[in-house]
């Protein structure tokens, strides 16, 4: 896997205190001197000469040297402004981060297989990302990027567990932020120090806990993300918060409120659902033209069912039950979906996963 820089500041790098510099440039000096002079032949004479004052005038010279080494190299670090604890956060970036690539055109077109044959309702976001996989191969891409994808379709057909699977096949970290549960732009870009919740970003955690620079983030319902407006009367919306981090030459150089510093988060693929396009901004639409998803049949459920039973190891009178059971709600006049399978399929192997009471 490529190596990448991902921070434009130089984390991890020990930087004495000004008084080990302080203690070395006064050993430097009386040893100079008293070799100039002889002074310094014998071992015993030696520590002694080491151990002796110097003049003020030296002494205030050596303090001054030392406290502005000390300052400029902390200011080369571009780390000075963070507390320790954030500095130690960020030193694991001392040798950047990896990317996750794609070997091949033909492991791309294996991956997408796999997608397909899982939940082929989502052909279209499918096709989008398994473009995205060959494209970066023929490019030589130091790993695998994706164009952000809007998919918008019917609430429970999967689109968000489509997207985590997406990460799952090709080996990427994951991460999915409910705009609708939090305030989705603080999750989204972290909350500048000085607030009594400040904090990084999710997506920006996600890398620093994985050490991967190309994660898939998943904004589920972003239609619904509303807006957060401090004591101050500022409004923060994940509209704003999100449109620098779509752009690939603003997010090369991504501006984090907590740490404040730059980051290269041009690598992530980002995967937004919608249940439908009202409440989506102008500019989100026009960066991200939305792929509109069909809902999902009865035998794309009961399939799905299958499936994910045998997976989950579930016997076959059980997926059977399951299956049966989606037939009858479809032909009540009910529409199932892919939530109320998972929920079934979980309810299954409870049951069968139960302790035997004697």
């Amino acid at each position: 896997m490529a190596r990448i820089p991902f921070v434009d500041a130089r984390p991890g790098r020990e930087i004495p205190t000004a008084r080990e510099v302080r203690g070395r440039l006064r050993r430097f000096l009386l040893g100079y001197r008293g070799r100039a002079r002889g002074w310094v032949d014998d071992p015993k004479e030696q520590d002694t000469f080491l151990a002796s004052q110097l003049p003020a005038k030296d002494e205030a010279r050596i303090d001054r040297r030392a406290a502005r080494y000390v300052e400029r190299l902390t200011a080369a670090t571009k780390l000075g402004h963070l507390r320790q604890e954030d500095r130690e956060r960020l030193a694991p970036l001392r040798d950047g981060v990896t990317l996750v690539e794609i070997g091949s055109e033909a492991r791309a077109d294996e991956l997408a297989a796999t997608l397909q044959a899982e939940m082929p309702w989502m052909a279209p976001a499918t096709e989008a990302a398994w473009h995205a996989m060959r494209r970066s191969v023929r490019q030589g891409a130091a790993g695998f990027r994706m164009p952000p994808l809007l998919l918008v379709g019917p609430p429970g057909i999967g689109k968000s567990h489509w997207a985590r699977r997406l990460a799952q096949v090709v080996g990427l970290p994951a991460t999915t932020i409910d705009a609708t549960g939090e305030p989705a732009s603080f999750a989204l870009i972290g909350m500048q120090r000085g607030w009594s919740s400040a904090a990084p970003g999710r997506p920006l955690t996600t890398i620093l806990a994985q050490l991967v620079g190309n994660p898939v983030i998943v904004l589920d319902e972003v239609e619904k993300a509303g807006a957060v407006t401090s004591d101050r009367g500022r409004s923060y919306d994940m509209g704003n918060a999100l449109l620098p981090l779509l752009e690939p030459l603003t997010a090369r150089a991504w501006d984090c409120p907590y740490f404040q510093l730059r980051f290269d988060m041009s690598w992530i693929s980002w995967v937004m659902t919608a249940n439908s396009l009202s409440g989506l901004p102008a500019p989100l639409l026009s960066r991200c033209p939305p792929m509109t998803l069909p809902g999902m049949g009865i035998a794309d459920l009961q399939a799905f069912a299958r499936r994910e039973g045998a997976r989950r190891g579930l016997t076959a009178p059980a997926i059977d039950a399951i299956a049966e059971t989606l037939d009858r709600v479809h032909r009540s006049g009910l529409e199932p979906n892919l939530r109320m399978v998972t929920r079934m399929l979980d309810r299954a192997e409870v049951l069968e996963n139960r302790p035997v009471y004697h």
